[in-house]
């Protein structure tokens, strides 16, 4: 039977590890990440999951160590599959898997090499990404592609509603590519590594909006970061407001200096300097915003974004 050790976290980790069981896979070791009691838990656990087949679990602070490297080699994994883990593996513990170790990434790559690909394809308008499996190098996610899946983007669709057509996609690459795999007739392509293509991690602070940019880049922003991401976030009259979401209008506007909030008929709209519309549709400050009540007073006292 063939063997492997999983570094897994997230759904995508919970979604690859059942696939690989599920295709007879006999997975002897978990390498996973602890929870971070500050950050929400939206998603699955990969622990949990592990510990419901009785599959062996370990949650270093730092996988590259010659610990977890020791425990690695005593499970003798004929591959080592990474789903979303938190940290690159070095080559020390890529040299473990006798038949190579594959990382699942939610691109298409070589688009959207490195950190958080699902938020920035977002934020960069793109219409379509997917979920890449290739083998890992030294490289970030730079080694052979062996298969990917396209899964679209719609205009309106959020970083959480994109993160779980890249999770499906994900399990269907790893399912369709698994027999090849095992058998050795999977396919190995080299990808050309693109310039600019290579992308960091987002902080919380980059959510701030920048009002001066065009309508449909500001609600590119709000979806990419939408919770349970950080969120994108602004000042009104010296109070801290998050939006979660918008929504350009079809209709235009004359382009304008400054983005002002306007209210109108019980919904509040921002007009845009490039003359585009973003209808408001959640916004909060401590609390969610009643923005028909915000529409009303809006209508007395415009806002505008310096």
């Amino acid at each position: 039977m063939t063997s492997a050790v999983v570094f897994a976290y997230h759904d995508v980790g919970v979604r690859c590890l059942k696939a690989l069981i599920s295709g007879g896979v006999d997975v002897r070791l978990v390498v996973t990440v602890a929870d971070d009691p500050a950050e929400a838990q939206w998603f699955a656990s990969v622990a949990a999951a592990a510990a419901a087949y009785e599959i062996p679990v370990i949650a270093p602070a730092d996988a590259n160590t010659a610990e977890v490297a020791r425990v690695v080699r005593q499970a003798r994994p004929d591959f080592i599959f990474s789903f979303y883990y938190r940290s690159m593996l070095g080559e020390e513990l890529l040299k473990l898997a006798s038949r190579g170790a594959l990382n699942m990434h939610g691109s298409l790559l070589p688009r959207y090499r490195g950190r958080a690909p699902v938020n920035w394809a977002i934020l960069r308008g793109e219409h379509e990404t997917g979920a890449t499996l290739h083998y890992m190098v030294a490289r970030a996610d730079a080694g052979d592609i062996v298969d990917q899946q396209a899964v679209p983007i719609l205009q309106d669709d959020d970083a959480r509603e994109v993160f779980s057509k890249v999770t499906v996609a994900a399990e269907t690459v790893l399912a369709r590519s698994l027999p090849g795999l095992i058998d050795g007739t999977a396919p190995r392509h080299a990808q050309a590594i693109l310039p600019g293509e290579y992308f960091g991690r987002r902080r919380p602070e980059d959510g701030r909006i920048d009002w001066s940019r065009p309508a449909l880049e500001i609600h590119n922003l709000v979806r990419a970061v939408a919770p349970p991401f950080p969120g994108a976030f602004t000042e009104v009259n010296g109070q801290q407001w998050s939006i979660h979401k918008t929504r350009v209008l079809s209709r235009k506007g004359a382009p304008r200096r400054h983005a002002q909030l306007v209210g109108d008929r019980g919904h509040c709209y921002v007009e845009c300097c490039d003359g585009g519309i973003l209808q408001l549709l959640a916004a909060t400050d401590t609390q969610p915003l009643d923005l028909a009540a915000l529409s009303v007073r809006l209508q007395q006292k415009p806002v505008s974004f310096s």
